[in-house]
C-alpha cells in the first residue's frame, strides 16, 4: 500500500509571527486613541494634512518610545548623561524595533562646524595627511582646526615608595587651528567710528554707544576715570592713553567715590553687546551692532581656518585646506586616483562615504561648507549618509518629508534610497506630502480629516491604490494637477541684479520683473538661493522669509509670537481699569505654584521627569484673581483657548471688538493657520505650520518685494491651493512675490520663471531659461521643462 505524505507545510515559527508594529490608543498631541498596524520591512507613509498629528504619531509615539527602551538598556550611571525621555500617553506599543530618527532639525549653527566635520569625512582626512602628507607635521590633531597648538613645562609632584619626589615635565600639542580666528575662518572687526566721534572729547558727548549717554554711569566710567584728560579731543589722545581708552584691561578704581571696575570700551562693548545672541537684542541695539561690527576673511588663514603649518603639508600639490574647498564630487576622485596600500581601509571608507555625498544629490557641496548654512532639505540628507551602506537590518528608519528643497529630477533618486534601506530588511516609515513618494508606498496611513483639534483620527489604512479611490482629502487631491495659466500678469517694472558671483554663481544679469509671480527653480544647488538672498538683500522694501528656526520655548505660542498678545491684553486692561501685565502669564498675573507654566515639573534625574497639572490653577497659568475679570464673557485663559477662526469672530464685533487683534489674526487665517489655538506652545508646532505663522508675521511688514524660500515645505496637497490663492492676493494688492520653489503647482501658476542649472555645484550657477511657465513647457529644453510638462499633462 503506498503511503500518503504530509502536504502540511512546516509550523510557523514563533520568532516569524512578530511581523507588525501595533500601536494601539496613541493619545500624543492631538491624536484621538488612534490605534494602527504598521508592518515591518515594508516603505509605510504617513500622509494628512499639515496639522493632522502625522509627526505625533510617527515621532512623538513610536520613535520616541523606541528610543526611551533603548535608553533604559544602558546602567543608571550612563543614563544620568543622557537625555531624559517621557513614556509616550499610548496604552500598547508592541513589536518596536531600533529607530534610527532622520528629520530636518537644522544641524548646528557652532561656526566651526562643517559638512566634514558633521560627517567624520574631515577625522578620515586628517588622518590621511598626518599619514601621506610631506612635509610630515604630526598627529592628526595638526591638521584639525578645532586643535589649538598649546604648549607647558613645570615641575610635578609624585608619590613614589613612600617618598615625595619631584619631577620636572613639559608636554605640547601641536594642533592646525589658525591662533588668529581660532578656526573660524572670518575674524570679527569693530568700526571705531561708529563707537566714537574723535574730534570731540568725552565731555563733549564724543560716544555714541547706545545706552552710553552723558551723565549716565556707563559713560561716567570713562569720562571720570582719570586715565586721560576728558576735556581733550580724542583724535589727539597719546598712544598710551588710547590704549586705556579702548583696551584696557579690567582694573578696580574709584570713580565718583564709588568702588567700580574700569575696562577698555572695546572689550565692555564685546562683553555687554557682541556676546548676545542677535535675534534677542533690542532692534536699536541690533541696528548698532550691525553698523560697527565687520565679518572679514581672515587675513592669516584665508579663511581656510588652519595654521601655515597644515597648509604646507601636501599629498599630490594638495593640501587639506585644498581638499576641504574642493566641491565633494572631485574630491572624491581625487581620492579615488590615490593608490597607496599602506592606508587601503582609510581610502575606500573615506571614498564610500563622498560617494554617498554624490549618490544622494549632495555631491556639489565642500566639506568646508559651515553646517548651519544648510538648508533643512540638505540636513536631512546629510544625517542620511551615515545610513547608507550601514550593514544594520531589522532596523526602523523614521523621514521626515525626506523630499523638501528636492527638485522633481532629485526625488526619484530619493525614492530610489528609500527602496534601498526596505529592501535590505528595514522598516522604513516616512512622513510625506508628495505624491511622487506617497506612489512607492507599500502601505498607506492618511490621518485626518482635518487639521488641530479637527484631525487626530487615522482616516485610511491600506494600500496606494486604495488611497486613490479612498474619498479621504489626500485621496480626493492624489492626482490634482495645477493647470498652466490661459493669461500671465504684465510687470510693472524690473529688478536688476548684475554680476551676481556668490558661491557657484557664474557673473549672472537678470532682470526680475516686479508687480508679478515670480518663480526661481532649478536642482538642489544650482544657486537659487545665492541668487536671490545673495542680491536681494532684506530690508528697504524687500520682506525675506527664509526657511531659518523659530527660537522659542515651550512659554511661547502664536499668540506671544505674532504680537497678538498686547492688543488682548490692553483690552482686558482698558475695560476693568488695571495693569496689562495681569493679563501675561510670563508676567504679574502667573500662577505663583506653576511660575505660568501650567505644570509642575517633578525631576527624578535618570529616570524621566513627571509634569503634572498645577493644582491652584489647573492648567490655566493664571491667578484664580486675574481670571475674574471678563472680556465679552470670557476670561484670558478661555481667549488663549481659542482657535483662530473662532477668536477672529471674537475680536471682530460685539463688546470685544479690537481691531489690532483683529488684524493679526486675520492674516494667521489667511496662511491657512484657522485651527491653531492662540495659546498651543510653539514647540508643539509642525516644521510647515511655523514657517506659515512666520509668514503671517511678516505679512504686515511694510515692503513692496516679498521674497519667499521654499513656502510648500510641510504643505498638504490640499494647502497648497490656499498658499497659491495667497501668493495671488499679495500681488493683486500691489506687491511682487518672488519665491524659491520646486513644487510643480507653484511653478503652473506663476506669471514668470527663472530657471538656474544646468546643474548643481560647479555644474549650476547660470540663467538656462527666463520666461512664462507656457514657454517653459512647450521649449523643454530644461529638467525644469521637462518635468513641468509632464505633471501638467502637456
Amino acid at each position: 500500500m503506498a503511503t500518503r505524505k504530509n502536504t502540511q507545510p512546516p509550523a510557523r515559527h514563533a520568532a516569524d509571527s512578530h511581523d507588525l508594529i501595533r500601536v494601539h490608543g496613541a493619545r500624543v498631541n492631538n491624536l484621538k486613541d488612534v490605534s494602527i498596524e504598521i508592518p515591518k520591512r515594508r516603505l509605510t507613509v504617513f500622509t494628512g494634512v499639515s496639522g493632522s498629528g502625522k509627526s505625533s504619531l510617527v515621532f512623538d509615539t513610536i520613535a520616541a518610545e523606541s528610543q526611551r527602551l533603548i535608553n533604559e538598556t544602558y546602567s543608571a550611571f550612563v543614563q544620568g548623561f543622557m537625555p531624559t525621555l517621557a513614556r509616550p500617553e499610548v496604552d500598547v506599543l508592541d513589536g518596536l524595533t531600533t529607530a534610527i530618527i532622520v528629520d530636518q532639525q537644522r544641524m548646528g549653527g557652532d561656526p566651526r562646524s562643517t559638512v566634514g566635520t558633521a560627517t567624520d569625512a574631515n577625522a578620515m582626512l586628517r588622518i590621511l595627511f598626518s599619514r601621506l602628507g610631506k612635509p610630515y607635521i604630526g598627529s592628526p590633531k595638526a591638521f584639525s582646526f578645532n586643535v589649538a597648538s598649546i604648549s607647558g613645562a613645570g615641575a610635578v609632584t609624585v608619590e613614589r615608595g613612600g617618598q615625595t619626589v619631584k619631577e620636572r615635565r613639559s608636554f605640547s600639542i601641536t594642533g592646525g587651528m589658525c591662533p588668529r580666528c581660532e578656526g573660524r575662518g572670518s575674524v570679527t572687526d569693530l568700526d571705531l567710528t561708529q563707537l566714537y566721534d574723535d574730534s570731540k572729547s568725552l565731555n563733549d558727548g564724543a560716544l555714541t554707544v547706545p545706552g552710553y549717554k552723558p551723565g549716565g554711569w556707563s559713560y561716567r566710567l570713562y569720562s571720570e576715570s582719570g586715565l586721560y584728560d576728558a576735556d581733550k579731543p580724542i583724535r589727539k589722545y597719546t598712544k598710551r592713553e588710547l590704549y586705556d581708552f579702548l583696551h584696557r584691561e579690567p582694573v578696580r578704581m574709584k570713580i565718583a567715590g564709588i568702588n567700580m571696575t574700569y575696562e577698555g570700551l572695546i572689550p565692555r562693548i564685546q562683553k555687554s553687546m557682541l556676546a548676545k545672541d542677535r535675534e534677542s537684542m533690542q532692534p536699536h541695539i541690533r541696528e548698532f551692532v550691525d553698523r560697527a561690527v565687520t565679518f572679514t576673511t581672515c587675513p592669516d588663514c584665508d579663511g581656510t581656518r588652519l595654521t601655515e603649518a597644515a597648509r604646507s603639508s601636501k599629498i599630490r600639490k594638495v593640501s587639506i585646506a585644498d581638499a576641504c574647498a574642493m566641491q565633494i564630487s572631485d574630491l572624491a576622485a581625487w581620492v579615488d586616483s590615490l593608490d597607496e596600500p599602506s592606508v587601503a581601509p582609510l581610502l575606500a571608507t573615506l571614498h564610500h562615504t563622498l560617494e554617498s555625498f554624490v549618490e544622494i544629490g549632495l555631491g556639489y557641496l565642500s566639506l568646508d561648507r559651515p553646517a548651519g548654512t544648510l538648508s533643512g532639505g540638505e540636513a536631512q540628507r546629510v544625517k542620511m549618509i551615515r545610513h547608507l551602506g550601514s550593514s544594520l537590518t531589522d532596523t526602523t528608519y523614521v523621514f521626515d518629508e525626506p523630499t523638501t528643497g528636492l527638485h522633481p529630477h532629485d526625488i526619484q533618486r530619493m525614492n530610489g534610497l528609500l527602496m534601498r534601506l526596505r529592501d535590505k530588511g528595514n522598516t522604513v516609515l516616512v512622513v510625506e506630502h508628495k505624491p511622487e513618494t506617497i506612489a512607492i508606498a507599500d502601505h498607506v496611513v492618511d490621518l485626518g480629516p482635518g487639521a488641530g483639534t479637527a484631525g487626530g483620527t487615522v482616516c485610511f489604512e491600506g494600500t496606494v491604490d486604495g488611497l486613490r479611490k479612498g474619498g479621504t482629502i489626500t485621496g480626493r487631491h492624489f492626482d490634482d494637477r495645477a493647470a498652466l495659466k490661459a493669461t500671465v500678469r504684465k510687470p510693472t517694472g524690473a529688478l536688476p541684479i548684475r554680476g551676481a558671483a556668490k558661491h557657484n554663481l557664474r557673473d549672472v544679469d537678470v532682470d526680475i520683473p516686479l508687480g508679478v509671480l515670480t518663480v526661481i527653480t532649478g536642482v538642489a544647488g544650482s544657486g537659487k538661493s545665492s541668487l536671490i538672498h545673495g542680491s536681494i538683500p532684506a530690508g528697504e522694501g524687500v520682506v525675506s522669509i527664509d526657511q531659518g528656526a523659530i527660537r522659542g520655548s515651550r512659554r511661547s505660542n502664536p499668540a506671544t509670537y505674532t504680537g497678538l498678545l498686547d492688543p488682548i491684553r490692553k483690552a482686558f486692561a482698558k475695560v476693568h481699569g488695571v495693569k496689562p501685565a495681569l493679563f501675561s502669564a510670563n508676567s504679574e498675573g502667573a500662577c505663583p505654584t506653576c511660575n505660568g507654566a501650567g505644570v509642575v515639573y517633578t525631576d527624578l534625574a535618570m529616570m524621566a521627569g513627571v509634569a503634572t497639572t498645577c493644582e491652584d490653577c489647573e492648567g490655566k497659568r493664571f491667578q484664580a484673581s486675574v481670571l475674574d475679570y471678563h472680556l465679552g464673557g470670557r476670561d484670558i485663559s478661555e481667549v488663549l483657548a481659542m482657535p483662530v477662526t473662532e477668536a477672529l469672530e471674537f475680536f471682530g464685533s460685539g463688546e470685544a471688538a479690537t481691531p489690532a487683534a483683529h488684524r493679526i489674526l486675520d492674516r494667521l487665517a489667511d496662511v491657512g493657520l484657522g485651527y491653531v489655538s492662540l495659546g498651543q506652545p510653539l514647540t508643539t508646532l509642525s516644521g510647515g505650520e511655523r514657517q506659515r505663522l512666520k509668514l503671517a508675521t511678516h505679512m504686515s511688514d511694510k515692503g513692496g518685494v516679498y521674497v519667499l524660500d521654499e513656502p510648500t515645505t510641510g504643505l498638504h496637497l490640499a494647502d497648497v491651493e490656499q498658499l497659491l490663492g495667497l501668493l495671488d492676493r499679495l500681488v493683486d494688492s500691489g506687491k511682487s512675490v518672488i519665491v524659491i520653489e520646486h513644487h510643480q503647482a507653484v511653478m503652473a501658476h506663476a506669471d514668470w520663471i527663472v530657471d538656474l542649472g544646468p546643474g548643481a555645484g560647479h555644474d549650476g550657477g547660470r540663467i538656462v531659461f527666463e520666461g512664462t511657465p507656457a514657454d517653459l513647457v512647450a521649449d523643454r529644453s530644461t529638467l525644469t521643462g521637462e518635468h513641468l510638462a509632464a505633471y501638467v499633462g502637456a
